[in-house]
């Protein structure tokens, strides 16, 4: 019976089992061994969309290096909107968690002299992102996923659903999963929760994201009372493949790789991509910001300067003068997506290129230290923003950012634990309440005038069309109205699939309910922002406009379920607003 019934208790749950959630239940058991800390994950860790990533992870490594060029570069990158006291103590903690990694397994690529190897990246004016040929992320999710092996402090719940966040007088008390293999509803209690569960490309039809980011954690921050920050700012990837949206990945460009239009014209010379002083090191063309890639490659098909596919405009990646040698050495993994997924081969061929979304530089709102808005409530990683990415995120900051803010939520969820008290009876009442909805609403209603596809579908070519790399007020608030009407018609899904043992159809429509309202906290916080910064541009305000908008915008859920939205300060601490400079 799915009854809702408390299964376990413990002292702090992280939800989430990637590069963010696996750093923090470590840190938790680092900071008090006498802790029950448990991973809730939707799939087995070494599924999270951690392991997907492949360029590198930014920290300062190299003896012509700085700290202080990274915390600007970091700042100018998000085009001021970064809280810089949350910069510094990244750019600062950074490197010491990626050679604490080493220690733990990670195989980073090295030099002839053994030095760890660090390749350019798009924004940066130096060489520091750490990499491990081109399956970064891979190499690093395994060597936490083996360290957390150690710890007998660390239970796992692999492939549990969170529904619900139980929340009583501003305090987080555990949270309700669906144990997907047997469809049993369940409450887990705890003092402390970390919400670590990753981004939400799904809003959109066509992503690097894996099927599995669907903001989950953001939904179920927003609906407990906690806000949301930021918002408004998607990034988009320069170079995805068509039709799959498989990420090719920045250190492609790195390497010295180049975009060409339909021409074969490297057309990145011919826009501002804030580096006035290209410098042949960085090759500063394809090494620009990526949200001023995407833009251009925008301006490049309303010129008809693009390649025309089934799959959308294109133009092409050339790594052929890179050769067979390098390729294989550093970009291996490219390598055989290309082979797989397209049956062009790198070493001879172009590889046909589109932005794609990318990562959500919003989240869940937190400190430094990761906590979220509600006691007992932690969040990191993309779930998370901090926020140390602004308006744009550099390329190979997001990886050591999962490790040094999932590290500080997982000490800040443990140093709670330790003072707070076990959950209310009351808790047990929301469990049970959270059972009856998913029984009733979704399993058990006949007939059902709704499917779960159809309103995904509709829902992802409203964001596209309303919140795309250019966006206007006009199209943000049709977009706005038409998720209102997609909001009542998911009231009347139903589920078809009466089993209970991993019902994916009802994952699905639970995933759904999640896009949703991250869609609609998307549109509201764009609406608002009537500026051009970053990745979000708007093309009836194309201008910066620092005196009403060097603010970050927090949504938060009203009483009728819909967002509203708030203005936070910018954090300034020693770099005043200026214009947005790679070159120097």
């Amino acid at each position: 019976m799915n009854d809702g019934a408390v299964v376990a208790a413990h002292d702090v749950l992280i939800v989430g089992g990637g590069l963010a959630g696996l750093r923090a239940a470590i840190a938790v058991a680092e900071t008090d061994p006498t802790l029950d800390v448990a991973v809730v994950s939707k799939v087995y860790p070494m599924r999270s969309h951690s392991v997907s990533a492949e360029g590198g992870a930014a920290g300062v490594a190299a003896a012509d290096d700085s700290l202080e060029e990274h915390i600007y570069d970091t700042i100018s990158g998000s085009d001021w909107l970064g809280d810089q006291d949350a910069i510094e103590a990244f750019v600062h903690e950074a490197p010491r968690e990626l050679l604490r990694l080493e220690h733990w397994g990670c195989p980073w690529s090295r030099q002839p002299d053994g030095h760890i190897a660090v390749r350019a990246f798009g924004g940066m004016k130096k060489k520091r992102t750490w990499y491990a040929a081109d399956k970064t992320g891979f190499h690093m999710l395994h060597a936490l996923f083996q360290t957390t092996l150690k710890f007998r402090e660390v239970t796992r719940y692999d492939e549990w659903f969170v529904t619900r966040l139980l929340v009583d007088d501003g305090r987080v008390h555990g949270l309700v999963a669906v144990d997907l293999h047997t469809g049993r509803i369940q409450a887990i209690t705890a003092k402390s929760v970390v919400l670590a569960n990753g981004g939400c490309g799904k809003v959109f039809p066509f992503t690097t994201n894996a099927n599995i980011n669907t903001g989950d954690g953001m939904a179920l921050a927003f609906r407990a009372g906690a806000p949301l920050k930021d918002m408004e700012f998607v990034q988009y990837h320069p170079t995805g493949l068509p039709f799959s949206g498989i990420l090719i990945t920045e250190a492609t460009r790195a390497e010295g790789g180049w975009l060409l239009n339909k021409d074969g014209y490297r057309y990145l010379q011919d826009y501002d991509l804030g580096k006035p002083t290209p410098t042949p090191e960085l090759r500063s063309m394809e090494l620009g910001p990526r949200d001023r890639i995407s833009q251009a490659f925008v301006h490049e098909e309303e010129m008809g300067r693009t390649l025309d596919t089934p799959y959308g405009a294109v133009v092409h990646l050339d790594l052929r003068h890179l050769g067979a040698e390098l390729i294989d050495a550093r970009l291996p993994f490219v390598r055989e997506l290309c082979l797989k997924y397209e049956r062009i081969d790198p070493v001879t061929d172009l590889i046909p290129v589109r932005p794609v979304v990318h990562y959500m530089m919003g989240g869940v709102h937190t400190d430094v230290n990761g906590a979220a808005g509600l006691e007992g409530l932690y969040a990191a990683g993309e779930t998370a923003c901090v926020s140390i990415n602004g308006a744009n995120r550099l390329g190979s900051n997001s990886l050591p950012e999962c490790l040094v803010f999932g590290a500080r939520a997982g000490r800040a969820a443990a140093e709670h634990a330790s003072g707070a008290t076990a959950a209310p009876h009351v808790v047990a009442a929301q469990a049970a309440d959270e059972a009856r909805r998913i029984e009733h609403d979704l399993l058990d209603r006949v007939p059902w005038e709704e499917d779960v596809s159809t309103i995904r579908t509709e829902m992802q070519a409203t964001m596209e069309e309303s919140a795309g790399i250019y966006r206007t007020g006009e199209e943000m608030t049709k977009g706005a109205d038409r998720l209102r009407e997609l909001q009542e018609r998911a009231k009347r899904i139903g589920v078809r699939d009466t089993s209970r043992t991993f019902n994916t159809e009802l994952v699905g429509a639970l995933e759904l309910a999640n896009l949703l309202d991250v869609a609609e906290c998307m549109l509201a916080s764009g609406m608002q922002r009537e500026e051009s910064r970053g990745a979000h541009q708007r093309t009836d305000f194309p201008s910066r406009d620092d005196e009403k908008f060097l603010v970050h915008q927090l949504v938060t859920r009203d009483s009728d379920g819909t967002p509203r939205v708030e203005q936070l300060p910018v954090t300034i601490t020693r770099w005043p607003p200026g214009e947005r400079i790679y070159g120097r």
